[in-house]
């Protein structure tokens, strides 16, 4: 098996479902894979990372049905059995695409609402000045045809009706005036309270509520221009549950969910600073923004915060489950790019988990030095 096979299987912790009895402890075996099926079940877990809430697909039984498919594809017996895998799984992610392409466009939809409400009441109030000012100019065309009819009694009843309809126009206009701010005003709080709303909603992770993916991508980007400035060291965190998937098969998804909820609440205490940045990428991985802080004093708030989850039973119903975290720190080197900081913090955070989990690895311009 080649070597990135491996390292992608090692990195999926998964349980294979295949073990063996090894000086009276359970040990499961790590399967051998084609590096067509390893590619496969790669993009299926970088997949199951990047999926969000969607209606009538919660993302725990989506994941959970991915990973079936993931372990069916390692365990196919035959190229038939595979094809037959392959085949159930090109028509669930058909369904599923179709739904969340669904949403997303529902979510477009509400926000041209919004905005179109808006427009529609502000052409409104447009009209009805627009027919007030066609009132008032064909009074005094009327008015001036008076003036050149040489008639004075012409001239009496046009001059009062033109006076009449100008103040009643004014003060209808006043009063049309003073609702229609109010009426602005009121749309306006309306449309801006929805539109933070939709905006947040776009920005958080459904389930744990830190905040998402996209929302990391925005600020690592706008991080990045603020060193570019104030050159201050800033340190990105990479974390992952440790046999998160093992949580999920002993005890549930409900209580997996539960774990991941958790967790974000410890990781928001733990970074509590106003500028700290907790995100949830996908799966159990996180990500921490921590500006101002070089590697010395991240590793000592890691330390603290994986002390402190290492120490805490979490309580669901009957059970009581203890988890720790693994952790990559990376601090910026000027100049870096994005990608080049985040696969730094990823790599640090590989070696914690491949040399014992539960610690944390500081990555280093060129190599991750390790921590116990």
């Amino acid at each position: 098996m080649k070597q990135w096979v491996k390292k992608l299987v090692d990195q999926l912790d998964m349980d294979w479902g295949h073990s063996h009895s090894e000086q009276g402890a359970k040990k499961t075996d790590s399967p051998a894979l084609s590096e067509e099926r390893a590619t496969i079940v790669y993009i299926l877990d970088v997949y199951n990372k990047n999926l969000f809430e969607i209606p009538r697909h919660q993302v725990r039984k989506v994941r959970a049905k991915i990973d079936t498919y993931a372990k069916e594809i390692v365990h196919a017996p035959s190229q038939d059995a595979l094809n037959n895998t392959l085949f159930n799984l090109r028509q669930f992610i058909s369904s599923y695409r179709i739904d969340e392409y669904s949403f997303v466009q529902n979510t477009i939809d509400d926000f041209k609402r919004i905005i179109w409400e808006f427009a529609d009441h502000l052409s409104e109030e447009v009209s009805q000045e627009s027919k007030s000012q066609v009132d008032l100019d064909s009074s005094l065309a009327q008015l001036r045809e008076a003036v050149e009819s040489n008639s004075v009694e012409e001239l009496r009843l046009k001059s009062r009706e033109f006076i009449d309809l100008y103040l009643k126009s004014q003060t209808s206009q006043n009063e049309r005036r003073s609702k229609r701010m109010d009426s602005v005003k009121k749309n306006l709080n309306s449309v801006k309270k929805q539109l933070m709303e939709a905006n947040q909603t776009m920005r958080r992770d459904h389930l744990t509520g830190a905040h998402n993916r996209r929302s990391y991508d925005e600020q690592v980007k706008r991080y990045l221009q603020l060193n570019e400035l104030d050159k201050d060291p800033i340190t990105l965190v990479m974390l992952d549950i440790d046999f998160f998937k093992k949580i999920n098969d002993n005890y549930g998804h409900d209580i997996g969910d539960f774990i991941l909820q958790e967790c974000v609440r410890m990781l928001q205490e733990s970074f509590s600073r106003e500028e700290d940045f907790v995100a949830r990428l996908g799966g159990e991985e996180f990500a921490v923004i921590l500006p101002g802080c070089d590697a010395d004093a991240a590793a000592k708030i890691c330390e603290n915060a994986m002390a402190k989850i290492r120490k805490e039973v979490f309580i669901h119903g009957e059970h009581q489950i203890r988890f720790t975290v693994s952790m990559g720190i990376a601090p910026l080197i000027p100049g870096e790019s994005a990608d080049n900081w985040y696969k730094r913090a990823d790599g640090a955070l590989y070696e914690s988990k491949t040399t014992g989990r539960n610690k944390y690895t500081i990555a280093t311009a060129n190599s991750a030095k390790k921590v116990a």
